[in-house]
């Protein structure tokens, strides 16, 4: 039998899985390892003590699992994006990778080139505003603030990418990825703009572009010594996880849209046009010819593993207490911006909130508030892809949160059913399928068969009055404390030098 090899890195930890060219899970393993924090609005991660270790880790542990005269027949590979590895030209990092829009260092570049190139023409060219989620200016702010660290680079990757390049030595970046890397990559033509991309980044070498189920290369003779994966096997180019996701839970034809429950929370929804709007991301999907329109929460999970260790209780009792609540946990109403907000606000200043709290609330109280603002999180982008002409027929769920009385709780907040499928595993599941994709083991649709539909969360009508009325105090609550929001996130700045 031929196994495939699916590895993701994610935000908090990395997951793999060996699976079988008919979809069957074998094994898999995770990793936790540390986010770097370094100052307010700094997100970092070391891509060698993180992404290579996880990796390294992770294949030496599923391969020792393998059942005897099973073969791993190809690698799938994904990771959190879109970040920014600065390396020399011969792909030492430079520098700790800057990950995705959690990292909001670069707000004097992106000022700088909104007035550079205008709102518009990049919208209408690239598919999404810049801001915090955009390469272009973490670039320019390596070469502003870092003058020494950019001299010497000459290439720069993504998780996925720099996992390709371990192990294959091929330099390849896959057609979703670069088109999150505002403003670089035309959305329409499937290509580098390269004026913009010598002006913002001069000198750099830029990766060839595939689509993340091309095989970008084999295993190297170095590699198999550092993973145990035989040399010669194919490792298909991979993209940002969010999508790897997606795939893996069959949200790949037009009006899916996968609900990904994690560190942070992320919405991709499958439209057959580009849909450029300037509160989202509108980009390449994870196969030819396909879009996508998407959004993403700057934190979901975060907040709930914050309440964990500061409450030292474990996830259960948390989830119990907050079970044991009505709708609305009692009058206590949260902001989930504890890292600013990515869509639909793009605030990266905006701040955690908690209104409502008297003496009488406890942790299972705060815990159930925190639930309930990320699902009014999602109902907001929800709102915004439908006004911005998205296509939202299905809702899929998946990740390490997607468990009962959170995917309830969103259901009932936005009204909307969510298939729930068998593997919720998540990105390195969907890694393996675009591996079997790539190698001819698998065709896109196959995937039905993989992992179908194991049940449908409905949501329960009784609750609709209630969290329509909290959803409307809770759209208030944010522009009516911005000002005061701002003012205390500059406070933070100033006091951590920034």
């Amino acid at each position: 039998m031929t196994l495939l090899l699916g590895i993701d890195i994610g935000t908090s930890g990395s997951k793999g899985v060996l699976v079988r060219t008919d979809g069957t899970l074998v094994a898999q393993a995770a990793r936790e390892h540390t986010t770097a924090t370094p100052r307010p609005g700094w997100v970092e991660h070391d891509a060698r003590a993180v992404w290579w270790r996880d990796f390294t880790a992770l294949s030496a542990e599923l391969l020792a699992t393998a059942p005897a005269g099973e073969r791993i027949g190809a690698v799938g590979v994904s990771g959190i994006g879109p970040c920014l590895l600065p390396t020399d030209a011969d792909a030492t990092p430079l520098r700790p990778a800057i990950l995705y829009g959690v990292d909001t260092r670069a707000g004097d570049q992106i000022a700088a080139q909104r007035a550079r190139y205008g709102d518009q023409r990049v919208l209408d060219r690239c598919g999404s505003p810049l801001t915090s989620q955009a390469i272009g200016p973490k670039l320019a702010w390596v070469r502003e603030e870092e003058p020494a660290v950019y001299a010497r680079t000459r290439r720069w990757f993504m998780a996925s990418s720099y996992l390709v390049h371990r192990l294959t030595g091929a330099y390849v970046l896959d057609h979703h990825s670069a088109s999150q890397c505002t403003p670089l990559y035309d959305l329409r033509r499937g290509a580098w703009i390269g004026e913009w991309c010598e002006e913002i980044a001069p000198d750099l070498e830029w990766p060839r572009l595939v689509w993340p189920t091309e095989v970008a290369g084999q295993i190297t003779a170095e590699a198999q010594a550092a993973t145990g994966i035989p040399a010669g096997t194919p490792v298909i180019a991979g993209t940002i996880d969010a999508w790897t996701e997606a795939s893996a839970v069959g949200a790949i034809a037009p009006g899916d849209l996968m609900l990904m429950y994690g560190t942070t929370m992320f919405l991709v929804n499958v439209v057959t046009e580009p849909a450029p709007d300037p509160h989202l991301w509108s980009t390449r999907g994870a196969f030819p010819d396909t879009y996508c329109l998407a959004a993403g929460m700057a934190t979901s999970g975060a907040v709930t593993g914050w309440l964990r260790d500061l409450t030292g209780a474990d996830y259960g009792t948390l989830v119990a207490e907050a079970a044991a609540l009505a709708p609305g946990a009692e009058g206590l109403l949260m902001l989930p911006y504890f890292a600013g907000e990515r869509t639909p606000l793009f605030d990266p200043d905006a701040r955690g909130l908690v209104l409502g709290l008297t003496l009488r609330h406890g942790r299972g109280h705060l815990y159930r508030a925190a639930l309930e603002a990320t699902a009014f999180g999602v109902r907001h982008n929800l709102s915004a892809m439908d006004e911005a002409g998205g296509d939202i027929r299905r809702l899929v769920a998946v990740g390490g949160g997607a468990r009962e009385l959170w995917t309830r709780i969103v259901s009932d907040v936005t009204g909307r059913p969510q298939d729930v499928p068998r593997h919720t595993v998540g990105a390195a599941y969907g890694d393996a399928f675009l591996a079997a994709v790539g190698t001819g083991h698998a065709v896109a649709t196959d995937i039905a068969e993989w992992n179908p539909v194991a049940h449908t969360v409905e949501p329960d009508p009784e609750t609709a009055g209630t969290y329509d009325g909290l959803y409307r105090l809770y759209r208030e609550l944010y522009p009516a404390t911005r000002e005061a929001a701002h003012a205390l996130a500059a406070r933070q700045h100033a006091d951590a030098g920034a």
